[in-house]
Formats: structure tokens, sequence, C-alpha cells
């Protein structure tokens, strides 16, 4: 499938990973590569040298494009933004901040900039500040979100920039991407669906609770106190912080309480007391399979649907 982002990034097909933070690692990000997409490191409040040695760890295990994604308020934002320019890494993406101080460095060196975007007011500011591409992420989305879901924000965003849209949020099916070019998005990116990868290094405890996840195991933390809102899997840990929210604590202190919280659900597997970041199409995935099968399974069906449409259509 071509598009605008097969031919910027110089992919075989129009899909990226989510750059999630302890989950979206060289191992991960290789296999995705591979199977024709975008791999992605998720730099997050990583020191920059485990980042740099996650890149050249990623180099020795794929010749094909990849990137890193850098949360632009992690206080490591600016040596990230340095080491993506000295590794050669061709393509960033970019949340949480404007990338604008570091696009003349990353334009110089031939880097992609793709920055996620919540919002058409962001999504054309960033496309004044020189990006390549936007990923306009719906609140269906697993970890931090926004307000706008998928279905309305993609056309909107769409219709406002001129530069290519890659549609995120809620997709982990050839449906879901179907839609998603229908919307007018020429790619997309997907998370969920690859934690539950061959490929993805998180706990097994991870992977079960993403398979065994029904459409209304969904909870969101953050959004009273005002804390950044995230989407993770329901458990003990989110009901305890809502229940906190409710009854009126401060800021710090939810805040307090999410420290730590993604590395017990990503490296230890605590069921009680981890932060299982996923999004609402959790429900959908019932399978673990090879990135590539992943991939190749919700392109393949893409195709055929739109063909079949295409045809009925036409009587």
């Amino acid at each position: 499938m071509k598009t605008r982002i097969t031919d910027l990034l110089g992919v075989e097909y129009p899909v990226l990973q989510g750059g999630m933070a302890w989950v979206a690692e060289s191992t991960l990000a290789a296999a995705v590569s591979n199977a024709g997409g975008v791999g992605l490191i998720a730099g997050g409040s990583a020191p920059a040298e485990v980042i740099r040695e996650e890149i050249r760890k990623a180099k020795a295990l794929t010749d094909k494009p990849f990137g890193v994604n850098i949360m632009l308020m992690s206080p490591n934002a600016d040596d990230l933004a340095k080491i993506v320019v000295e590794e050669g890494v061709k393509i960033v993406t970019t949340g949480a901040g404007n990338p604008g101080k570091y696009m003349e460095a990353w334009k110089a060196a031939g880097v992609k900039v793709i920055p996620v975007v919540p919002s058409v007011a962001l999504a054309r500011r960033m496309e004044r500040a020189g990006a390549d591409a936007v990923i306009a992420e719906g609140c269906e989305s697993g970890g931090h979100i926004g307000q706008t879901t998928t279905m309305c924000l993609v056309p909107q965003v769409v219709d406002a920039v001129s530069i290519p849209v890659i549609a995120a949020g809620g997709i982990a099916d050839g449906r879901g991407l179907a839609a998603a070019l229908m919307l007018g998005a020429e790619g997309i990116q997907m998370g969920t669906v690859f934690l539950a990868s061959e490929e993805c290094q998180i706990h097994p405890n991870y992977k079960e609770l993403v398979l065994g996840a029904k459409d209304t195991d969904s909870a969101v933390t953050g959004q009273i106190c005002g804390v950044a809102s995230v989407r993770q899997i329901k458990n003990r840990y989110t009901k305890k912080v809502v229940e906190r929210e409710r009854e009126g604590a401060s800021f710090d202190e939810i805040e307090s309480m999410t420290i730590g919280s993604l590395r017990r659900a990503v490296k230890d597997g605590d069921k009680e007391n981890g932060s299982f970041m996923a999004g609402q199409i959790a429900g959908m995935i019932k399978e673990i399979r090879p990135c590539a099968k992943i991939i190749t399974d919700i392109f393949g069906e893409a195709e055929q649907l739109l063909r079949a449409k295409a045809a009925e259509y036409t009587k």
C-alpha cells in the first residue's frame, strides 16, 4: 500500500508502532521495521545513554528505517534530541510539547519529524514549525490521551493541514485501517495490538491482561484532578487512584501515586499495583502473533474490505 507516508519514510506499509514508554525498545522496534512498518524506541524518561544503546541494538537487528519517540517534557529531551542526530536516526515522533527548538538541527540531519497531536490547533502549529507529518491520536488510545475521539479528530486534522496525517487510537484490525483511510489518513499508528506480539518484551501478565480484556475494562486516571489523563486496563491500582481523585486528593498526591506504576506493570507484571496502559481496542485482541503477521493480517483485511465495498457500491 503506497501513500505519502510510505514515500516519506521509505517503508512498505504506512504503519508506525506506538512509542510506548518502558515497552517500545529495540527488539520490538526492529521486528516492526523488519516487517515493513516503522518501529519506534520510546525515549520516555530513560537516561539518554540507555536510549543510545537501544538505538545501537536496533541497528544490529534491522537495516530498515526505525525511529525514536521523544516525550518533550522529559528532563532528558535535549540530550535525546542530540543523540538521534549523532546516531543517524532518521525518524522522530514527539509528544507532550513543541519540538520547534530542535527542528533546525533535525532537518539539517535529514530527520523526518512527526509529532503526535490531540487537536487541530496543535496540528496546525506543528505544520508551521516544519513537521513532515502529524499523528492525530484519539482518546481511545492507551497511555496519555486527549479529549477527542479518533473518528472526530482525524478528518478535522486532515482538513486543517496539508502534510500527511497518521491516525492513531482504536485501530487493531483491517476494519480500523480501512476506516482511517476513509477519514483521510495516509497511515496508522498502533500500540495496543503490538503489546500482544511475540517480540514485545513486556511481562507475560501484561499480555494476559490485554488478551483477557473486555470492551468495558478500560479506565482513565487523571481526569478529575488535572494530572495527565492516562488510559489503562482496570485493576486495583486504577480503582484506588480514581477513588482518591473523587475524594478531592491534591494534584501532588495523585502524581505521587503514579510514580513507578508503569514499571511495575511492564517489568514486574504486578496486576494489583501496576499501570497496564492499553487502548479501548484491547477487547478485540485475542491472540499473540509475530509483528509481521499482525501487519500483513491488518493490511490484507483492509485491502479486501475496500475492494469489496468498492465493487458493491458500483453495481
